[in-house]
């Protein structure tokens, strides 16, 4: 379960480097199995194996409209 508290960190951290905060903080010893990171428009979920599978957020959300995102240009440097 550390490595889903790992993963949401480094999530985390990366887009506060790029100045993108989120409204949710990972705590620190989480040993849900299960951090969500929200972003408002985008949700990030870090999930243990097994915690995944059985909340099977894929099935939840099937039949789901799908919706193409492109993905963001990196800034260019002067």
């Amino acid at each position: 379960m550390r490595q889903a508290g790992a993963i949401a960190r480094g999530i985390q951290e990366d887009l506060e480097n790029k100045g993108i905060k989120s409204l949710s903080r990972v705590s620190p010893g989480d040993e849900s199995g299960w951090i969500a990171l929200d972003y408002v428009s985008v949700i990030a979920h870090a999930f243990y194996k097994p915690v995944r599978e059985f909340y099977s957020l894929e099935r939840l959300w099937s039949d789901a409209k799908k919706v193409r995102v492109s993905a963001a240009k990196p800034p260019t440097k002067p």
